[in-house]
């Protein structure tokens, strides 16, 4: 149990520290362009909707993680947050990829296009609810932030670094470090997770290394590691640890093997389990000719791997909103599909 909960907790440091990462990246572009960052998907709801499911089409979960640090910055709806979140498969993406590659391909291609369809109907029926409440979303801009790298002052900060430069770097060199040593929740060989978790990572620490004093206390310290860390990683972790603990204690293959007829709404409620891993079981059941397409689109349209965690985070009533709209039109479209005899 205890290799489990450390397993957990390795997971919920990486979940993290991508998240937080990302919505450090995302505070900067915004301020490098300006605001034209964000500019280039407000107010073109068809373009977030577009970009949005084809990140969620990403195998495994970096691209949900894009589209909620996105999110909780206002620059894209809660109905982009949708359209991606349908798309997505999280990890078993890669499985279903290695098994029966033509159809996953066909399935998320149909993902995508359902979510995009999906996605303007929620941002109509959450109305002034669509855009993150947030009061920290809004992405301030001030003039001694547009300079972003200034050899003069580079020179003058580490001189005399401020503790929440030292800290945030020093924080982020052990995610990298981390990442090279392959520490827990990671896969064992290198891959392009392994690579682009890296990458990120080596983003994070030019960000850190270089911003203006102003720009990293105030948005970075004040709001990404102060504010949002924290509560990601609690959440996350707890998440994790209860999901780990429920799957010792409870069969959910045979649960499912039991119960043909009621495999479809299992399937659904399964979905709803905000991790990579029980959604496993119909994968393999599909890859033996045992289950129908049907079944199959409505575990991949629910879950999301771990995509839905840092929203969870961030508010709850908009997880559930989000999985209720998931649960909803896998419900529907299974259901459709399953009458169509696919």
């Amino acid at each position: 149990m205890l290799a489990d909960i450390w397993q957990s907790l390795g997971h919920a440091v990486m979940i993290t520290a991508f998240v937080a990462v990302m919505m450090i990246a995302v505070e900067y572009l915004n301020i490098l362009t300006r605001g034209t960052l964000g500019a280039g998907l407000r107010g073109r709801p068809a373009v977030q909707y577009l970009a949005a499911a084809l990140l969620g089409a990403v195998p495994g979960c970096l691209g949900a993680f894009t589209v909620v640090a996105l999110y909780s910055h206002r620059v894209v709806t809660l109905g982009a947050v949708v359209a991606c979140m349908i798309a997505t498969s999280g990890d078993e993406a890669f499985v279903m990829l290695a098994l029966f590659p033509r159809a996953a391909i066909l399935l998320t291609l149909g993902l995508v296009a359902l979510g995009f369809l999906v996605a303007p109907l929620v941002d109509r029926l959450a109305g002034s609810a669509r855009l993150a409440p947030d009061s920290c979303a809004r992405m301030t801009i001030h003039e001694e932030d547009c300079r972003c790298f200034a050899g003069e002052a580079f020179m003058r900060q580490w001189r005399r670094p401020t503790h929440a430069r030292v800290l945030l770097s020093l924080g982020l060199w052990a995610y990298v470090a981390w990442v090279v040593v392959g520490g827990g929740g990671l896969p064992p060989a290198w891959n392009w997770v392994r690579v682009t978790l890296l990458l990120v990572g080596l983003f994070g620490i030019f960000i850190v290394s270089t911003v203006p004093d102003h720009f990293l206390q105030e948005h970075l310290w004040r709001h990404v590691a102060a504010r949002h860390v924290p509560r990601i990683f609690v959440w996350t972790a707890g998440v994790l640890i209860g999901v780990g603990l429920l799957e010792r204690s409870t069969d959910i293959s045979s649960l499912v093997l039991q119960n043909p007829g009621l495999m479809l709404v299992l399937a659904a409620l399964v979905g709803l389990i905000p991790e990579s891993g029980p959604h496993l079981v119909f994968v393999s059941l599909y890859a033996a000719g045992t289950l129908p397409l049907s079944i199959l689109a409505v575990s991949s349209i629910v879950q999301d791997g771990h995509g839905m965690l840092p929203l969870l985070a961030q508010s709850r009533q908009d997880f559930v909103r989000v999985k209720v709209a998931n649960l909803l039109v896998a419900l529907a479209a299974g259901g459709g599909m399953l009458a169509l005899g696919l």
